[in-house]
């Protein structure tokens, strides 16, 4: 596992603390790439003003499920492609929701929940693995409530990097809005949330002319653990880092 460094105190967190912040923004349209437990809920963003595709790895939707309101503004479409089993969502100009929920059941037999808030003009791609399939020997990682802070934190940021189930904890595979810092690009895409520990899963884009250098006091100033997987970016490339901290302290 790469990680640059784990379960130290740092001192400024310019992007962790403005990345953090983008829960309260819409969210880009850029593609997400989402892992769903069968029964389990999806939450990402699809287009106001474009299609949006929901494709899934190595299934295909069967069927789709949701509930007609009758007013045109409050009403969305959701289309079954039968060549490759995608679901094209859309909804109509004046739409005065913020969001459209439905289900969806895959010729594998798995059936997900999907909420997805409507922001944005671009198309948008969102292509969902199922956990089951990605892991299906994994059995749940477990953090005992005797380790210290350091040693749980450190033991999270494993768990987070492998995409491990942890007893325990919720994992919420969300996509939330891109901030820029700098020439920097950070967007908060997964995150497990326990009762003492939060992990928040980064992806941060050098979108500059020139060579960035991602340091653990760029990245958080409360974390207990920290863990960069490559820091040293050229332009246009990225990057994912994984950030502990105590549960709350976002709040």
């Amino acid at each position: 596992m790469p990680i640059s460094s784990c379960g130290r105190r740092l001192t400024t967190g310019a992007l962790v603390v403005v990345a953090l912040s983008a829960s309260m923004l819409p969210a880009f349209a850029a593609d997400q790439n989402l892992i769903a437990a069968d029964n389990g809920e999806v939450r990402c963003t699809a287009s106001m003003r474009d299609l949006t595709r929901i494709s899934l790895k190595d299934d295909e939707f069967a069927s789709v499920s949701k509930v007609s309101t009758g007013i045109a503004t409050e009403d969305f479409s959701v289309v079954n492609e039968p060549v490759r089993g995608d679901i094209y969502l859309s909804v109509p100009d004046g739409f005065s929701r913020n969001a459209v929920s439905f289900f969806g059941t895959t010729r594998k037999g798995f059936v997900y929940k999907f909420v997805c808030s409507v922001a944005g003009d671009e198309a948008v791609q969102v292509f969902i693995a199922n956990a089951d399939l990605e892991n299906p020997a994994k059995a749940a990682a477990a953090i005992p409530a005797s380790l210290s802070a350091k040693d749980g934190a450190v033991r999270l940021v494993k768990a987070m990097y492998e995409q491990s189930i942890v007893e325990g904890f919720e994992i919420r595979q969300r996509v939330l809005a891109p901030v820029n810092v700098g020439a920097l690009r950070v967007q908060v895409i997964g995150e497990y949330r326990g009762p003492q520990l939060t992990g928040k899963t980064l992806r941060i884009e050098n979108k500059g002319s020139k060579p960035a250098t991602l340091t653990e006091e760029s990245v958080s100033s409360w974390a207990i653990a920290v863990s960069i997987a490559n820091p040293n970016l050229k332009p246009g490339e990225a990057t994912t880092a994984y950030v502990v901290q105590a549960t709350g302290e976002d709040q």
